[in-house]
């Protein structure tokens, strides 16, 4: 990737440059089956959208604070770029009270209900599928984001100086953020076109980094898993010979 990145969203632009067909997120949920495969050109159209719906529709700017209440999960992901693209800190696991905007998912709608301000919802069901009403309170991610523009530009430069992740008390700039994900790819042994297979939570940074930025700052990508606990051992072998598995975090 560039040396000149600073922000997650630089990333992502550079990964865009490069090669906007290759794999950038494949995403397996156990429990239900699902398998999800983006490429970096799919993975950033769904960013500009929902960085769209953020700026646009939620009125969200530089220095808003939004509680990002979901799992390890590939439209997790998007959020986590879309919040960088406009300049919003995403606080995982953030307390709702305290945020501008919350997301959250089918576990976490009623701690969602304590932002005075916007609530988006997640189904997090397979294929991105909308709630079959939306949660009281909440307006629906499904819903709202297909007709967003496909292409994205901030009202405001983004600071790579200024916060943009909170995890467990941790507040990362964009340039700390980008500066440890090129570390953290080092360390797991990432190189480009690198494939990593991450089981870790997306509850600390490590979980954070495994299961997004340190793939996309080496150029590589990841193979996202959730509940992976079920998958039989000879099953997860499988799986790694599949996706040409180069690196693991679980």
């Amino acid at each position: 990737m560039n040396a000149s990145d600073r922000t997650p969203a630089d990333l992502l632009r550079s990964a865009l440059a490069a090669d906007p067909a290759r794999p950038l997120v494949t995403f397996y949920d156990d429990a239900t089956g699902e398998r999800v495969e983006l490429s970096v050109a799919t993975f950033a159209n769904w960013v500009a959208k929902t960085a769209n719906l953020l700026q646009g529709e939620l009125s969200a700017s530089p220095g808003d604070r939004l509680a990002l209440l979901l799992p390890a999960h590939w439209q997790t992901a998007v959020w986590l770029l879309a919040c960088s693209s406009v300049g919003v800190t995403a606080e995982v696991g953030g307390d709702p009270a305290d945020a501008d905007h919350v997301v959250a998912g089918p576990d976490t709608l009623e701690a969602g209900l304590a932002c005075s301000g916007d609530r988006i919802a997640l189904s997090l069901a397979p294929l991105g599928r909308r709630f079959p009403a939306p949660p009281a309170g909440y307006a629906d991610y499904a819903v709202e984001v297909p007709s967003q523009g496909d292409r994205f530009a901030p009202f405001v430069p983004v600071d790579a100086d200024a916060p943009a992740l909170v995890v467990r008390g941790t507040e990362l700039t964009g340039a700390q953020l980008v500066e440890r994900a090129r570390a953290d790819a080092e360390a797991l042994g990432l190189a480009p076109g690198g494939r990593l297979l991450s089981a870790r939570p997306y509850d600390t940074w490590e979980g954070i980094s495994a299961g997004l930025y340190a793939p996309l700052a080496a150029g590589a990508s990841v193979v996202l898993c959730r509940n992976l606990d079920r998958l039989a051992p000879e099953a997860l072998d499988k799986r790694v010979e599949s996706e040409r598995v180069t690196a693991t975090a679980v």
